[in-house]
């Protein structure tokens, strides 16, 4: 329980990350602007949310080619610092790279 606790919470860091940044990301005026947001989000804030090491998240923000009418940001996570690997060998776990994405309506309609 408790490996698959700190796994849930990491995962739970990064969906979070994504929402907060497509927020950020909606005082943007054009894609450029959005991105540039979203990057300054993700730069300061990214390593205040529990069991993110920042410099393992990458991400992508991107207005959506299914829809033009909002904006996505997608974050992957390398989990594999988490202490969780070698807490229990035996145990099954899920993947080392957690990947999360939040979609926001440009224009915030």
């Amino acid at each position: 329980m408790v490996a698959y606790g700190i796994y849930f919470g990491a995962a739970n860091s990064i969906q979070q990350i994504a929402a907060d940044a497509a927020r950020t990301a909606i005082a943007g005026l054009n894609q450029s602007e959005r991105q540039t947001l979203v990057a300054s989000f993700v730069t300061n804030n990214a390593s205040g949310y529990p069991f993110v090491d920042a410099s393992k998240l990458t991400y992508q923000a991107n207005d959506s080619t299914a829809d033009g009418s909002q904006f996505v940001v997608s974050i992957q996570y390398d989990a594999r610092n988490l202490p969780i690997w070698n807490l229990f060998p035996g145990l099954a776990m899920p993947g080392t790279t957690i990947k999360r994405q939040s979609t926001i309506r440009i224009g915030g309609i």
